[in-house]
C-alpha cells in the first residue's frame, strides 16, 4: 500500500474522476443525471464550490481510485464518489483514499462530514464503519434525497464507532 501515491485534483486528472465512479455506479446502479453532472464537470461542480477531489495512483496500474468532499454549505461536507477500479480490487486502495480524505477533512472547517450510500454497497459500508462512520438518520432526512438510489446515509463520529 505504500506504493499508492495520493494527488490532489488536476484538470488533466479529471477523466479519470468519471471513468473510474462511471465503473461502479454503472455495475451497480443506473447513472443520475446528478452523476453525470458531476462526474463530466467536477470542477464546476465539486472544485468550484469549495470542495476537493483526489486520486490514488498506484506504479504500475496509474490513476485507479478516486474520492471528492463535496462542500453542501455551512460547514458540511458530503463524502462522495469514491471508487475503485475493479482491476485494482484486493489492494485495500479504498480504505488508503478512505483515511487519507478523512485527515484531509478533520484539518477543514469540517462541522458535519457525511456520506449517502444503498445498501447493496454492503463491502463500502463495513469499510465506513470500521472508519468511524455511523448511521444517521438525519442525515438521511437532510440530504438522502440527493439520489434515487440512496437508502443508507452516515456521518463521521470517530468517538461513537
Amino acid at each position: 500500500m505504500n506504493n499508492i501515491d495520493i494527488l490532489a485534483f488536476s484538470d488533466e486528472l479529471a477523466p479519470h474522476f468519471e471513468s473510474i465512479n462511471a465503473q461502479w455506479i454503472n455495475a451497480m446502479f443506473i447513472l443520475e443525471d446528478i452523476d453525470k453532472q458531476v462526474l463530466q464537470q467536477p470542477r464546476e461542480h465539486i472544485i468550484d464550490k469549495g470542495g476537493k477531489i483526489w486520486f490514488a495512483k498506484h506504479p504500475e496500474l496509474g490513476v485507479i481510485g478516486a474520492c471528492a468532499l463535496l462542500n453542501k454549505g455551512e460547514g458540511n461536507f458530503e463524502l462522495t464518489k469514491m471508487g475503485v477500479l475493479d482491476s485494482a480490487r484486493g489492494l485495500k486502495v479504498g480504505e488508503l483514499l478512505l483515511q487519507f480524505v478523512i485527515k484531509e477533512a478533520v484539518k477543514m472547517p469540517v462541522n458535519c462530514l457525511f456520506l449517502l450510500t444503498n445498501a447493496k454497497c454492503e463491502a463500502a459500508i463495513h469499510l465506513y464503519e470500521k472508519n468511524g462512520f455511523v448511521h444517521d438518520r438525519d442525515i438521511m432526512q437532510t440530504y438522502g434525497q440527493s439520489y434515487e438510489r440512496c437508502n443508507v446515509a452516515m456521518r463521521y463520529a470517530p468517538q461513537q464507532a
